[in-house]
């Protein structure tokens, strides 16, 4: 029996041609605008990544200077 994947359920629903043509060995003719959506995909993955860390970096620096804000206030006491 074959394993059935969530990805080729996906693929099924979207277009049941497509599907059957890949189940038959048949490859895709838009192979530039897959690579195209390859690669944008990935660009986005990245500009997430860079996203979170400057956020991190952001939390960061406010404790830091919550930090040195209250070190300044006690010396001043």
């Amino acid at each position: 029996m074959p394993v059935i994947r969530a990805s080729d359920i996906g693929n099924y629903l979207y277009c049941r041609r497509a599907w059957w043509y890949r189940r038959q060995g048949y490859g895709s003719a838009n192979q530039a605008e897959l690579a195209a959506g390859t690669e944008l995909h990935a660009r986005h993955g990245r500009q997430v990544i860079v996203s979170g860390l400057l956020r991190l970096l952001g939390w960061l620096l406010f404790l830091a200077a919550l930090v040195v804000g209250i070190f300044i206030l006690i010396q001043n006491l």
